[in-house]
């Protein structure tokens, strides 16, 4: 079937010229469809490459979204760790203030911590140290990176931190259980060494010291430290022994009267007992001796405290 033809008169009013166009019914017909399909088609192709960019861009946000999740939960463990590493630094610079021999200790940790313990700030660091720091800093590529190395220097700092403070933990353990002041009031009759025994008058080695005073006044725990022994026992008649830890001990003897049980705790100038005369005693006196893993020391080198008021 042939196609049906239209012809379009065109006429120009002025001159009277009439031109003429024909054309078929189906090209034409498919030109204004083209012409109508062709913004469809273009709106669905934008359509979809909106919807294609959106989709990306939800699941970028979403990425984004995990990452700084776990950036933030990684700065919030990092800032706790700071926390905590500035209360002992803090706890280290009290310590020294109060400590002179801590210097010691407080000298091996890095500049920047040290300055800090000892009450500075960062203007107390070496300017190339900084320049140290932040080139290290500006040459890492990712935030990864940065957490990375901050988690090794914090972790290796908080390692020295802890060896530190062990150290002094140590330190004051120590000097808690050092014998250092004197156990009763009253007078030096006996010093440690040889001289002639009291009761034979022959010669003989005597193991502490002996302190004449009033029956009855009390008698000091020297160091801090626990009861091992609080019972009567020969010619040191009631004794009291406390075991101070690092090997240390120390002895009471010849009291009248006792004021702790074994297993009991006491700190240094805590009343332990009474002075008395039982034992081999020739009159009211404390016997005192001190040892160092079974061996002997003499106590007038370990008093370096004023003798403790009557309580």
């Amino acid at each position: 079937m042939a196609s049906r033809r239209y012809t379009i008169l065109i006429a120009d009013r002025s001159s009277g010229v009439v031109r003429r166009v024909t054309v078929s019914a189906r090209p034409a017909v498919a030109v204004a469809c083209a012409i109508v399909t062709l913004p469809v088609l273009i709106g669905f192709g934008a359509a979809w490459k909106a919807k294609s960019e959106n989709a990306s861009l939800y699941s970028n946000n979403r990425s984004l979204q995990a990452e700084n999740s776990n950036y933030r939960g990684a700065t919030e463990a990092l800032s706790e760790q700071i926390q905590s590493l500035q209360t002992v630094v803090a706890d280290l610079g009290a310590r020294s203030a109060l400590d002179p021999a801590l210097s010691t200790a407080v000298e091996k940790l890095p500049a920047f911590v040290k300055s800090r313990a000892m009450g500075g700030s960062s203007a107390a660091i070496p300017t190339a140290q900084q320049s140290a720091y932040a080139k290290t800093l500006s040459a890492l590529a990712t935030p990864e990176d940065t957490f990375g190395l901050l988690r090794n220097v914090l972790e290796g700092l908080q390692t020295r931190l802890h060896d530190v403070r062990y150290m002094v933990e140590r330190r004051n353990a120590l000097a808690a259980a050092t014998p250092s002041i004197w156990p009763a009031h009253g007078w030096l009759t006996s010093r440690m060494g040889s001289r002639h025994d009291p009761m034979t008058g022959s010669e003989d080695f005597h193991a502490g010291l002996d302190i004449a005073g009033e029956k009855g006044q009390p008698i000091y725990a020297t160091a801090s430290g626990r009861i091992s022994q609080a019972e009567y026992q020969g010619a040191y008649g009631n004794l009291v022994v406390v075991d101070h830890g690092f090997g240390l001990e120390t002895k009471y003897g010849h009291l009248s009267s006792f004021s702790v049980k074994p297993g009991q705790t006491v700190k240094r100038g805590d009343v332990i007992g009474r002075l008395g005369a039982t034992g081999r005693a020739t009159g009211n006196h404390l016997h005192y001796e001190v040892r160092a893993n079974g061996r002997l020391l003499n106590p007038l080198q370990l008093l370096t405290q004023q003798k403790p008021r009557d309580q």
